[in-house]
Parts: structure tokens; sequence; C-alpha cells
């Protein structure tokens, strides 16, 4: 007795087949994809094409739903970008993007800090002393990180509401090889940062918050250790 495979392989040996055998083909039916009764090949195929253009379609309707939604974070880190062209000094700045992340991003906390700079001010959050480690860490991201664990002491930099927090995002803050800052986000939803999202946008508002910061700032060079 021939096994499937062996009946498979001799047909696509022999593509004329059924033109030989024209009743055989005819005749031939087989079991409906979705019920019991039997069908033509004829029919079999056009369900098949039926299903393959629906999944097609849900495809399509996903992408340009992903495309629709880059149009509007497109269109939002372009009104950030203007409006931090505006700020007309650090402080200024700093609310611009504090104000923007949350009122357009719906980022609900949103933390700063800077260093290696030569305007720090300890009176200022934004200049409190950040550990070797976290500055380290921040100095070697190839891209922002972004999961549901805080890194280092940054969870205690959004003050009452880090008890409640469930997903993070550190973006670093770069003048060339300088890395002076970071730029964390945390939120209370769990999958709103998450390791395997992508991160394009997120590296653009940190290179925008660093040239805008970066007007203002002098960096200086760190003593060896």
């Amino acid at each position: 007795m021939l096994t499937p495979e062996q009946v498979a392989d001799f047909l696509r040996q022999n593509p004329g087949f059924f033109e030989q055998n024209v009743d055989l083909l005819v005749n031939l039916q087989i079991p409906h994809p979705h019920g019991g009764r039997a069908v033509s090949i004829g029919e079999r195929q056009l369900v098949a094409v039926r299903e393959k253009t629906r999944l097609l379609e849900d495809k399509l309707r996903e992408l340009i739903g992903f495309g629709e939604e880059n149009d509007v974070l497109s269109g939002k880190v372009h009104r950030l970008a203007c409006r931090l062209l505006e700020a007309n000094g650090l402080d200024a700045a700093l609310d611009t993007a504090y104000l923007d992340l949350l009122d357009h991003f719906a980022v609900p906390h949103v933390a700063v800090r800077l260093w290696g700079v030569a305007e720090s001010d300890p009176e200022t959050k934004e200049f409190g002393p950040v550990a070797s480690e976290m500055r380290d860490f921040v100095a070697q991201m190839t891209a922002p990180c972004c999961g549901s664990h805080a890194v280092y002491e940054s969870h205690a930099w959004f003050g009452d509401a880090a008890p409640h927090l469930k997903s993070y995002a550190l973006v670093a803050l770069r003048r060339g090889e300088h890395c002076f800052g970071v730029l964390a986000l945390a939120s209370e939803d769990p999958q709103r940062f998450y390791p395997e999202m992508g991160t394009l946008y997120l590296e653009r508002i940190g290179e925008l918050l660093a040239c805008a910061l970066g007007r203002h700032l002098t960096p200086v060079r760190e003593p060896a250790g």
C-alpha cells in the first residue's frame, strides 16, 4: 500500500495526471474543512483561497493599524521637538519634557537625573546623587532599557508612587560620546514598558531631550577613579 507521502510525491512528479484522468478529478470528494460533508477539489480550493484571503486582509488591517499608530506617535514627537526648541532655559526644557510626556504621551511618572556637568546644583532634584553603578549602567546602554523592574536606585526617584509602579523605561542622555544623564519613565500598567517593545520613539525622545538640555549644560571630565 502506498503511503500519503508516496502519493503526494507521485502527483508532484506527474503534474499532468489529473489532465489525463479528468473523470477522477471531477468525482473526487474530500472532507469540508469546517464540516463533515464531502466537497469536490474545486470547492475545497475555493475554501482555501477564501481563508487565505481573510488572513491576508486581517494582516493588512493590522499593518494599517500599526502605521496609523506610528503616524500619531511621529506627530507627537515632532510637536515635542518644536516645544523643546522654544524652551529658553534648563528649567523650561525640563518642564516642557515633564508636561509633554504626561499630557501627550500619557506617561504618568517621569524623572530626569543629570551628572558630569558644571551646572550641578545639589538643591535641584535633577542633580541629586546618582550611584556610580547606575551611571555606569546608563553609559553602557546601547538602547532604551524597558522592563518590569527598576534599575538600581531609580525606583526611589518616583517618590510616593514608587510602591505602585509595575513597568519602567530608562533612556540615556548623551552629547556625542558623553553620557550626562538619564530619562526615567514608569507606569502602574505592567504592559506599558516591556523588554520586547520597540524603542525607536523612546530613542528619539531621548535624543531630543539631550539636545535641548545640552544647550544649557557644560560637560566636565570626571576625575579618574
